[in-house]
């Protein structure tokens, strides 16, 4: 015969795992990083852009922010895969009070 001590403990034990199998966490809809500095990035660098690709587009390029080295280094601008039906928004710096702020690249309609 099962002690009482035992029976409550199978069903507490019962009563969570089914409790961890159907909880399920709420879903993110987007996901965003930003990148706060004090320093303001260089005038943007004059970048020759090659001839048009089919299927493609010219991404610009930028000044990222290198912690480690405590300073701005410069990413050429590249060819990414056009998506029809889609506009880039190139990645920008805005500044904010005594801050600057990058706002990553992102497709929108």
């Amino acid at each position: 015969m099962i002690s009482m001590t035992r029976k409550l403990a199978l069903v507490a034990g019962a009563a969570l795992a089914l409790a961890s199998v159907s909880y399920t966490p709420p879903a993110s809809a987007q996901v965003s990083v930003g990148v706060g500095i004090n320093v303001a990035p260089p005038p943007p660098r004059f970048e020759r852009v090659p001839p048009p690709r089919r299927g493609m587009i010219w991404e610009p390029g930028y000044w990222r922010w290198q912690p480690r080295f405590h300073r701005h280094v410069w990413v050429p601008g590249m060819w990414v895969h056009a998506r029809p039906g889609y506009r880039w928004y190139p990645g920008a710096w805005t500044q904010r009070g005594p801050g600057w702020y990058w706002r990553d690249g992102y497709w929108g309609r």
